[in-house]
C-alpha cells in the first residue's frame, strides 16, 4: 500500500482517480485512452474499463504493457490480479481473429484453433462458417464480411480486418497550389498523424479518428480523400455541413465545382465527390416504405466513404454499411459516445479508433482556444416552481429548461462581456423566441431558410452581429471562428455528444489574438435539469476542462 498514489483499482474494472493529486492531469489523459469516464464528482473521478475501450486502445496502437504499467505504477493499494487477468484477456482478443484475402478468396483466420471451435459452435454463426480450410482458416462470403464482424464483436471476439479494399473509381485530387491562394495551406502535424493512422496497417482503410471540434476534421477527411485518389461519398449531419464541406474541398484542392455534387432534400447531384446528409438517406414517405435513397451507396464505384459526425450514424445506414465492407470507410467525430449505445457497431462496421487527440493538448499547442466552463445554477421563478411541482415527471425537465429566471442571468452575462461575439444556444424554440425578443438579437432555427442562416452567420463572422441566438441546428458543422462566449440555456437529456458540439462552437483560435473563451451553462437548481447536467458535465471533465459551479443570487 502507498497512500501517496492517486489510483484505486477495483475488482469490477472501475478505477477511482483523486482529482487533487499532482499527477491528476497526466493520469487523466492516460486513462482516457483505455477506459471510459463514468462519474466526475469534485474529489474522485470514476473510470470503467470495458472490452470495447480496451479493443479501441489496442487498435489505436496502445500496448497491453502500457495499460497495465499505468495502473501498477499509480495504484494506491495495488492492482487486483483478477483485473490484470481480464485486461490481458480482452486486449489479446483483438487480433486473434483476422480477415484477409488469399488470392480472390476471403478468409477468417486464427492461430488459435480453440477459438475457431468455440465460435463455430454458435448457431447464429454456423451458416457463415461452414467452409473450413484446415484448422486455422475458414472461407467466407464477401457479402458476410460486415455481419460476421458485427456478430463476433458482440460475442467478445473482435475481428482485425486486414482484407483488401476495392480501389474504386480513380480521381486525381491535387492540393491547390500555394501560389494561387491568399493563405498558403498545409496540414498541421497532428492532422498528418491522423491521416497516416487511418492507413497505418498493411491494408489500412477503415477506422475512426477522434478529434475535437475546431481541430480540422474536415481538412483531415479531405487529406484522406486526396491520398486515396478515388471517388468519395461524404455523409454528414445537415445541409449547412454539406455546403461547408463543398467550400473546403473547392478551396483546398484542385477539384472543380462540377466534380463535387450535393445530395440532399433540394439537390440530387451525384458526382465523383458527392456530399449527402444522413437525413436524406433515411427519408421515406411512409414507415413501411423502403429507404430508397440508400441506393446512393451503389450509384458509383466509391473508393472511400467518409462518415462525418459518425456518432450520429442512423441505424439504417449501419445496415447499409454492413453490405459495403470492401469499400474504405473513415469515421470522424469529437466523441465516440452514442446516445443509443451502439458504439460497438461503429467499431465493427465503420472501424476501430485509429487516432485520438486530447482537447487540452491542442489547447496547449495553441490550436484551440483556452476555454473556461461554468455552470450557473438558477432557482426556478415562483411561477415556474408552482408549475414544476404540479407537473408529471416528463414535463418537469422542459419547465426547468425554460425557467424564465434565466433571462436575468443572460442580461448579466451580456453586460459582463459587452464587446465579445456571443452565442446563446438552446433546445426549445419558444424559449429562444422569448430571448430573441428580450435581447433584440436574431434567432436561427430549423424554420429559417438556409440562405438567411448563411447571411446571419456571415454577419456574425464579420463582427457586424455581436449576438446570435441559435437552436440545435447550430450544434453541428457551423464555422464561427470568432465566437468567444457561449451561453447554453437548455439542452437534451444529459447528452454528452451535444455538449461536445456546443463547446466546439467557441473552440477555434480567435483572429484578434485573444485566444480565450467562456462556456456558460444555465441550469435550474434542484430540478431534473440539474440531475441531467451532471451527465453532460462528464464530457467536459473527461476532456480535461475545469468545471466551476456557481449559484445565481443576483450576481454570478
Amino acid at each position: 500500500m502507498d497512500p501517496s498514489k492517486p489510483l484505486i483499482i477495483q475488482s469490477d474494472l472501475s478505477i477511482l482517480l483523486e482529482t487533487h493529486h499532482p499527477e491528476f492531469e497526466m493520469l487523466q489523459g492516460k486513462l482516457a485512452r483505455f477506459a471510459d469516464l463514468v462519474k466526475s464528482p469534485e474529489h474522485l473521478h470514476t473510470y470503467r474499463i470495458t472490452p470495447l475501450s480496451l479493443w479501441n486502445a489496442a487498435a489505436a496502437g496502445m500496448a497491453l504493457e502500457d495499460m497495465t504499467s499505468c495502473l501498477q505504477q499509480h495504484a494506491k493499494f495495488g492492482v487486483p490480479p483478477a483485473v490484470l487477468t481480464l485486461i490481458r484477456k480482452y486486449t489479446k482478443r483483438y487480433g486473434i481473429l483476422r480477415m484477409l484475402h488469399v488470392g480472390n478468396e476471403l478468409f477468417l483466420v486464427s492461430d488459435d484453433t480453440v477459438v475457431f471451435k468455440e465460435i463455430s459452435a454458435y448457431d447464429s454463426l454456423s451458416k457463415y462458417l461452414s467452409d473450413t480450410r484446415g484448422e486455422r482458416a475458414i472461407a467466407i462470403s464477401p457479402s458476410h464480411r460486415g455481419i460476421l464482424k458485427q456478430e463476433l464483436t458482440k460475442l467478445g471476439y473482435p475481428v482485425e480486418d486486414l482484407a483488401a479494399y476495392r480501389s474504386g473509381e480513380f480521381l486525381d485530387i491535387p492540393w491547390r497550389d500555394d501560389d494561387t491562394t491568399d493563405e498558403p495551406f498545409q496540414l498541421r502535424e497532428y492532422q498528418k498523424q491522423a491521416v497516416d493512422a487511418f492507413g497505418r496497417v498493411d491494408h489500412g482503410g477503415s477506422g475512426v479518428l477522434v478529434l475535437p471540434c475546431g481541430a480540422g476534421k474536415t481538412v483531415i477527411g479531405i487529406a484522406a480523400m486526396a491520398k486515396a485518389s478515388c471517388a468519395t461519398l461524404i455523409l454528414t449531419s445537415n445541409v449547412t455541413s454539406v455546403k461547408q464541406w463543398k467550400r473546403e474541398i473547392l478551396s483546398k484542392t484542385g477539384l472543380t465545382s462540377d466534380q463535387v455534387g450535393e445530395y440532399s432534400g433540394t439537390s440530387k447531384d451525384i458526382k465523383p465527390i458527392t456530399i449527402a446528409t444522413y437525413q436524406i438517406l433515411t427519408h421515406r414517405a411512409k414507415k413501411e416504405d423502403e429507404f430508397s435513397h440508400l441506393r446512393l451507396f451503389s450509384e458509383r464505384e466509391w473508393g472511400l466513404i467518409i462518415y462525418d459526425e459518425v456518432h450520429l450514424l442512423p441505424a439504417p445506414v449501419f445496415r447499409a454499411t454492413a453490405d459495403i465492407q470492401a469499400t474504405r470507410r473513415l469515421g470522424l467525430t469529437a466523441t465516440l459516445i452514442r446516445e443509443d449505445g451502439l458504439e460497438s457497431d461503429v467499431f465493427s462496421l465503420v472501424g476501430p479508433k485509429k487516432y485520438d487527440m486530447a482537447w487540452k493538448q491542442l489547447e496547449t499547442m495553441g490550436w484551440l482556444a483556452k476555454v473556461t466552463c461554468q455552470e450557473v445554477r438558477v432557482p426556478l421563478s415562483l411561477q415556474d416552481r408552482d408549475m414544476y411541482s404540479a407537473s408529471e415527471a416528463r414535463h418537469q425537465f422542459r419547465i426547468a429548461g425554460e425557467n424564465v429566471a434565466k433571462l436575468e442571468v443572460i442580461d448579466y452575462l451580456l453586460r459582463q462581456h459587452p464587446d465579445e461575439p456571443t452565442l446563446i444556444i438552446g433546445q426549445y424554440i419558444d424559449q429562444l423566441e422569448q430571448i430573441s425578443a428580450h435581447t433584440g438579437a436574431p434567432m436561427i432555427c430549423g424554420n429559417v431558410p438556409h440562405e438567411h442562416r448563411e447571411e446571419l452567420y456571415e454577419l456574425f463572422k464579420k463582427g457586424l452581429l455581436p449576438l446570435l441566438i441559435v437552436s440545435k441546428v447550430a450544434n453541428f458543422a457551423v464555422d464561427l471562428p470568432d465566437a468567444a462566449i457561449a451561453i447554453q440555456v437548455s439542452g437534451s437529456y444529459g447528452s454528452r455528444q451535444e455538449e461536445a458540439q456546443r463547446l466546439g462552437r467557441i473552440l477555434r483560435p480567435k483572429r484578434n489574438g485573444d485566444n480565450t473563451a467562456v462556456f456558460y451553462s444555465l441550469v435550474s437548481s434542484d430540478t431534473k435539469e440539474q440531475d441531467f447536467a451532471m451527465k453532460r458535465q462528464l464530457f467536459l471533465v473527461e476532456q480535461g476542462y475545469q468545471y466551476e459551479i456557481t449559484s445565481w443570487q443576483q450576481e454570478v
